[in-house]
This record gives C-alpha cells, structure tokens and sequence, in this order.
C-alpha cells in the first residue's frame, strides 16, 4: 500500500495497529465458538472480548485512515513536484488514481478504501505470515528438505545482472520467471500448508436441511464446524505418512507439481469461497522464501519452545526464535 507501519523495524517498537489486529483475530475465533446472542450481548454491554474488539476496532480504522491520508500527501507532493513519486507502484496509488480520473466523492471513495484496504491487510498479511513462519521452522527441523531446495534454487538463478544475478541491498532475489519453475519449493511449501493450515478451521451451513454421505442429518442453518488443521493429519486422507513433513508427496512421477482436489487441501478454501489470492500468496511466499533460503541460513533456537496460538489464524505463539547467518556461497557469489 505504499506505507511502512513499522512492523518490521529491528528494535521490535510496539505496533498498536498490529496488535489491534491480533486482538481482532482472537476475539472473531471466540465468536465462532460462543452463541451467537452471548457474544452479541457482550458487544452491547461493551464487556469482556467485545470490549476489546471495540477499542481494536477504532485503532485498525483510525490507523487505515492515516495510512490513506499519508498516502494522498505524499502523492499529491509528487505530482507537485518535477520528479516522479519514488515509492513505486501501490495499490492505494492506483486508488487514488482512479478516484481522480473519475471525480468520485472523497467521503464515499474513502470508505471504499478503507473497507478495500483492511480487507486485504487482514486476508494477506497475518495468513503469509503465518504460512511463511511454520513453513521456515519445518525446514530449518529438516536439512534433506533444505538442501533440495537449495539445490532447485541454484538451479535457476536468475541470470540478468551484471554478476549472472539479480542483487536487492547485495542480496540475490528470484523474480516471476525464475519463481515459476521451482517445483520442489512450491511442494514443500503445500506441504507446509497441508500441516499448519493458516486457516485452522471453518464451518458451513445449509440453507436447507441435508443428509450427508455418511447418513446424519443436518438442519437449516446448522453451524458445521470442521478443523483443517486435523484434515492434514487424517491417515484415511494423506495415508499412512501423514503426519510426515515429505514434500515429495506433492510431486508427480513426471517432476511436476501433483494437483490435489480443493475439498481435500483446503488450505484455500474450495468450491466458490476459494481464495481469490491464492496464487498471488503463492508467489509472494515462494519469492520470500527463495531470497531467504538462498541467501541465509535459518537456524531455529533449541530452547525455543513452538506452540500454536489460540486464534483464527494459526499463529505460532511467541513467533519463531531463529539464528540467521549469510551463506558464504551466496556472499561469495555477489562479492
């Protein structure tokens, strides 16, 4: 979006907007399994988790706002100026520019950028995240699978600097082209997903009564809760390894990733809920996790201790303790 909330800043500052959003999180995980009319008198009396939902709230849409009204400043100073805006290209900015090609209302328009905005800041950011942390420790706990994807990896350097690769800061990143071709990297990341689903759990409701395979009736507008996090461990689904972080099992005897039905890796949702980012997540994790693996050694601390958090998304508690040291080959290949 163009603006840094400071999130990733290594004196690790408290982030207000950050934790809102985790408080959030945790309380849309409550309201899922409280009644309905419990949680909603909560909300009215403004006590307990709605309490804190509500205070969240105003910090996420005061915070959305800010970001929008920087970002309009720093464009308008652009446009102002002789030179073109430094930041790049973002999402805002191409909101921005649409409302100004087609004169809408700022109020009315806001409100769409503030919703547009927070919808994708919650569908991205702490799913990614979340994905990229299990999936880091996983490899850091397996070396064979590490090595595999080091040798993908050296396999299709990108070859268009001056080096033979592509440096950001001195450190070489993979674009499109390259990220596409790298079927050991894509499997352990589904492998990744299959056991720490970022979405741990979900529910559907008929609109009208039905009677399942297995012959138990499900009313109208009955809540069933299922758990994606157990689906990836179940043997009848994944066999008799499936409590096995093997990324092979995602590759066909051709070399080529192995397509599963949605309804088995939900990961993703299925059906007509399927994630519409889905392979915009799945190149930006493969981007990220390429640049880090390639040029760094991620070394997770023994003595800390990896737990799942109480939330909607599966979080790991306390984050991920790691060492991270450069790797001489990646040094040596860009000195």
């Amino acid at each position: 979006f163009g603006v840094d909330p400071g999130c990733l800043s290594p004196d690790f500052p408290a982030v207000p907007f950050a934790r809102a959003i985790d408080v959030v999180e945790e309380v849309i995980l409550i309201r899922h399994i409280m009644p309905k009319m419990w949680w909603q008198i909560l909300r009215w009396l403004r006590l307990g988790s709605e309490r804190r939902f509500a205070a969240a709230w105003d910090t996420i849409d005061s915070s959305v706002a800010d970001f929008i009204s920087r970002r309009r400043e720093e464009r308008s100073t652009a446009l102002g100026s002789s030179g073109p805006d430094q930041r790049g290209a973002d999402l805002l900015t191409s909101y921005l520019e649409n409302q100004a090609e087609t004169h809408k209302c700022d109020a009315e328009f806001d409100k769409f950028l503030r919703d547009t905005t927070l919808s994708l800041m919650i569908a991205g950011r702490d799913t990614t995240s979340s994905a990229l942390t299990w999936f880091f420790w996983l490899v850091s706990t397996n070396p064979d699978v590490e090595a595999k994807i080091l040798e993908e990896l050296r396999a299709n350097l990108p070859a268009t600097g001056g080096t033979g690769t592509d440096e950001v800061d001195g450190l070489v990143v993979f674009d499109t082209e390259e990220i596409c071709k790298m079927v050991y990297l894509h499997a352990a990341l589904c492998e990744s997903l299959r056991l720490y689903p970022p979405v741990p759990f979900e529910h559907k409701s008929p609109v009208k009564s039905e009677v399942l395979p297995s012959g138990i009736t499900v009313y109208e507008c009955t809540r069933v809760v299922f758990s994606l996090y157990a689906m990836g461990r179940m043997e009848g689904i994944w066999g008799k390894d499936c409590g096995e972080f093997r990324p092979e099992r995602w590759i066909s005897e051709k070399g080529r990733v192995k397509h599963e039905p949605s309804y088995k890796f939900l990961s993703f949702n299925a059906g007509p809920r399927t994630c519409l980012g889905k392979d915009m997540a799945f190149t930006q994790m493969k981007a990220v996790a390429a640049a880090m693996i390639y040029n760094f050694h991620v070394d997770v601390d023994p003595a800390h201790r990896v737990a799942p958090k109480l939330s909607i998304i599966l979080h790991m508690e306390n984050g991920l303790k790691v060492r991270v040291n450069r790797r001489r080959a990646a040094a040596a290949m860009i000195g």
